[in-house]
């Protein structure tokens, strides 16, 4: 366990911290922290004291993607490693873990200069049950597979994949999709029983594509499906089901532009490699989620 164990949270900056409030409680059912303020909401899917950080800025993008390691001897494993492979990093000030609600954090970039806080303890608040901002049929589903999973942008797969292996993460490419004038490859990568925490190959406009969050009821898809449509939200890519990790889906649009994933059914990790030349039903691309 020397390497990251999950994707334990995600920093957006976003230019409507209102417009995410709604989205995230009314839309999601995600529940919004009783800290939240104008300039920033604390945005929770289960005990932990956040999953989810939105704070107001206008790059309408990814600040920050929270990578857990499992504790203090492997958050002092995981600097040996960075240094080892001439990587620069930055460990906190305990001003900023405190504020991240985490015990340790470092900050370090990968090749697409993508900010990432490694950390470990995160502050968990069992005494405060999950509270739905809107009826739910089940829950998220998170435990040892953390938040869920993003797609982030990566001009180099390979270098992306040497770096996320360096931490600990493997995985390979797991789509090869035909193309009229070339063949699509998506690259994915997993630590823990969640078929994959992070990919690449899709177009991001800035540093992510998408970020995904599962459900335990197939019920709670349709009904976050129904309120984003009545709701006027675009829909990206329709209902269908991954060939990869078995999962049945739909993509909205975020407030800030880039795609939400609500899914249920994931299979667990095979921890083998193999690859898809599409998925299994669905899925089909609206002009809000054509990649350009």
């Amino acid at each position: 366990m020397t390497g990251i164990t999950e994707l334990g949270y995600v920093r957006f900056g976003v230019s409507d911290v209102s417009a995410w409030h709604k989205f995230c409680s009314q839309l999601l059912g995600l529940e919004v922290h009783e800290d939240a303020h104008a300039k920033r909401l604390y945005v929770r899917n289960d005990q932990w004291h956040h999953r989810i950080i939105i704070e107001e800025d206008a790059s309408d993008d990814l600040l920050a993607a929270g990578l857990r390691v499992a504790g203090p001897a492997e958050f002092a494993a995981i600097q040996d490693v960075l240094k080892a492979n001439n990587t620069p990093f930055k460990v906190a000030d305990s001003a900023t873990a405190e504020d991240r609600r985490v015990l340790e954090l470092l900050f370090v970039n990968d090749p697409d200069d993508t900010p990432l806080e490694i950390f470990h303890g995160p502050q968990v608040d069992a005494h405060r049950p999950f509270y739905p901002g809107r009826g739910m049929y089940g829950k998220f589903k998170t435990g040892d597979g953390g938040l869920g999973h993003m797609m982030l942008v990566s001009a180099d797969q390979k270098a992306s994949y040497d770096f996320y292996k360096m931490l600990g993460m493997r995985g390979s490419v797991e789509y090869k999709v035909p193309l009229p004038d070339q063949t699509l490859e998506l690259l994915f990568m997993h630590c823990n029983s969640r078929d994959h925490t992070l990919a690449f190959g899709m177009p991001s406009k800035g540093r992510i594509n998408h970020l995904m969050m599962e459900v335990d009821s197939l019920d709670d898809v349709y009904l976050t499906y129904e309120l984003v449509n009545a709701a006027g939200i675009d829909i990206a890519i329709m209902p269908g089901k991954h060939a990869n990790d078995q999962m049945f889906s739909f993509y909205c649009i975020s407030p800030s532009g880039f795609q939400v994933e609500i899914g249920w059914g994931a299979r667990e990790a095979s921890h083998q490699s193999e690859y898809y030349t599409g998925d299994t039903y669905g899925h089909q691309f609206t002009p809000s989620g054509m990649p350009s």
